[in-house]
């Protein structure tokens, strides 16, 4: 199989429910302890070898774009204040090797016309998506973990998790035929699924492997939930003609796009840090719930 050498990152959407912080600042540059989301996974990416990072971005969102280019004023000051440390953190967040391209989404349509606005930087090969409001961490990248699937069978990849029965509404749900290993041949999905209607409760996670032929397929399907543009709807009619797999990946997943879960991520990140960890513990010890 050829690796995968491109990730689609779509980041145009406006954040409202993180307002009025993301007024001004797009909600995929608000930081998690020190590194701003579209940063994690960005990095996710890279660590699972792909080099090309396409950001379908709006016009609201040129800090992203600002993020991963070069501060020539910024590493001089460094530079001359004889700050190495903090000089090689800020050129760490693009490496040499990685080229970042953008494009914009004209109309916020939905996520599967935000990965077809990509389609002529992807060309006719697999490409990875991956949403920076999903936050996810394992000890093997999650995305290194489809990659491997990818490699092994020949198919797309969609990273899955299992969620309580209540909350399927708020996913695209899998019908696996009840198959319960952790990689598994998908027959069918559904968005947003009311619990009485859905046919499981694996759930689609932020993070995929898609063949190229998802772009047709998306673009032949009807507006779906919301009036949108799902790309949920384009990969169920993949199914029909390729093998399409669900990975339970092995790690963690915060919602970030919501309060709750940027607050999770926020504490978990910061226990983890050897730098936070104690000044952390200390906090939360004062509180004393």
């Amino acid at each position: 199989m050829k690796p995968i050498t491109k990730a689609i990152f779509p980041v145009a959407g406006m954040g409202t429910r993180f307002l009025p912080a993301t007024k001004a600042i797009p909600k995929e540059m608000l930081p998690i302890v020190d590194r701003p989301l579209i940063q994690y996974a960005v990095e996710e990416a890279y660590a699972a070898g792909i080099r090309e990072m396409i950001f379908v971005t709006g016009r609201h969102k040129r800090a992203i774009e600002d993020h991963f280019d070069t501060a020539f004023e910024l590493e001089h000051e460094l530079e001359q204040a004889n700050k190495q440390q903090m000089l090689e953190l800020v050129r760490s967040v693009k490496p040499a090797d990685m080229q970042c391209v953008y494009v914009r989404q004209p109309q916020a349509l939905g996520l599967g016309h935000a990965i077809c606005c990509a389609e002529a930087l992807v060309g006719n090969e697999f490409f990875a998506v991956l949403l920076a409001d999903d936050l996810m961490v394992g000890e093997r990248p999650i995305l290194q973990q489809m990659v491997d699937v990818h490699q092994e069978t020949g198919g797309s990849v969609l990273a899955t998790q299992d969620v309580p029965k209540a909350h399927t509404f708020r996913y695209g749900i899998l019908d696996v035929h009840g198959n319960k290993d952790q990689t598994a041949k998908i027959f069918g999905m559904i968005e947003k699924p009311d619990p009485e209607e859905a046919p499981s409760t694996l759930a689609v996670a932020g993070r995929y492997i898609l063949s190229p032929n998802v772009f047709k397929k998306i673009r032949t399907q009807p507006r779906g939930a919301g009036g949108e543009i799902q790309l949920t709807d384009g990969i169920a009619a993949l199914l029909n003609e390729e093998n399409v797999y669900s990975h339970r990946y092995s790690g963690r997943r915060y919602d970030c796009g919501s309060k709750e879960g940027y607050l999770q991520a926020t504490i978990d990140m910061a226990l983890n840090r050897s730098d936070l960890r104690e000044a952390a513990i200390a906090h939360l010890n004062k509180l004393n719930f």
